[in-house]
């Protein structure tokens, strides 16, 4: 049971997690400067599709990871646009920033359904893929999943122990007081927004190159969504993001098992667990009150400097 089961569940919890966990610390990076961005799952539609343009043209799936973090870039670009620019509603705008990447990608992606590309397979890592159990769970991933296990470590750094990490964080609370002490809010504000695109990118590309190694319509799933959840679950600390992604990708994974070893549950009911649970941990995090933790200034316009 436990080395037929329980640890390739484990192991595809991990896979499953990883591009939640992506998205999700981009967010956070994004929501410590302000900026609230209710667009991830177009960004991150839209960047599964670059990325697996990209590498089906150049046969470089590296190439395609970045492309499809430059992708989330410009759509955040596009949302920094209306709200810091223009001064638009943020929320207003980053559904529709939903809407666009979402049916954009399907439009573009089309002719291209059940078309296969390169992308990253999995392999051993040198030594501690012999651990019992915790190398076949952690450590027989892809690339791109050992990425992940020291990026949210670098995020915390980079938040709480650098100038510009503090920088941020201080714009997202108290811009007039950052302004007073000589930070420039609106800059910094564009810094954690094109930053935290390109990390919700990186997301997206992952689900079109690792997840899955083909095109399909909808590859983002409404993990866009979950990310988004996540952060208010995660207390906008990327520690706390690792154990949320997991959750949430262990929770895909087991219903897909579920689905494959055959159950009497309607499949239509396991689908929908991710996103029972998402609005579970919403109603949690309301109850415990961890809203009122969220950066005191995020969702909030602030005026251009003079």
């Amino acid at each position: 049971m436990l080395e037929s089961f329980i640890v390739p569940l484990l192991a595809a919890t991990v896979q499953s997690g990883t591009p939640i966990l992506y998205a999700t610390l981009g967010e956070i990076l994004t929501e410590k400067g302000g900026v609230l961005n209710l667009g991830v799952e177009g960004m991150m539609s839209m960047a599964a599709f670059a990325a697996f343009f990209v590498t089906l043209t150049t046969g470089n799936p590296w190439l395609g990871f970045i492309a499809g973090g430059i992708a989330g870039t410009f759509m955040a670009a596009l949302h920094g646009i209306v709200c810091i620019t223009c001064l638009g509603n943020q929320v207003v705008s980053g559904l529709a920033l939903t809407i666009l990447g979402v049916g954009l990608c399907n439009f573009l992606g089309t002719p291209y359904i059940g078309t296969a590309t390169e992308g990253f397979d999995k392999f051993s890592f040198p030594v501690l893929s012999s651990l019992p159990y915790i190398g076949d769970i952690f450590f027989k991933q892809d690339a791109l999943v050992y990425v992940s296990y020291l990026v949210p470590m670098l995020f915390m750094l980079f938040i709480n122990r650098t100038s510009l990490g503090l920088a941020i964080s201080a714009v997202g609370e108290k811009p007039a007081a950052a302004a007073a002490v000589g930070l420039k809010a609106i800059r910094l504000r564009w810094i954690a927004l094109l930053g935290g695109g390109f990390f919700i990118g990186l997301g997206g590309s992952y689900l079109s190159l690792a997840y899955t190694h083909l095109w399909a319509n909808g590859l983002s799933g409404g993990r866009g969504w979950i990310a988004v959840a996540l952060v208010i679950f995660a207390f906008w600390r990327p520690g706390r993001a690792v154990f949320g992604a997991y959750l949430f990708g262990g929770v895909m994974a087991f219903q897909l098992r579920l689905q494959a070893v055959g159950t009497h549950i309607p499949s239509s009911l396991l689908l929908m667990l991710p996103y029972a649970l998402t609005i579970l941990v919403l109603i949690f995090s309301a109850m415990r009150g961890r809203s009122g933790n969220a950066p005191a200034h995020l969702g909030i316009n602030i005026e251009p400097e003079g």
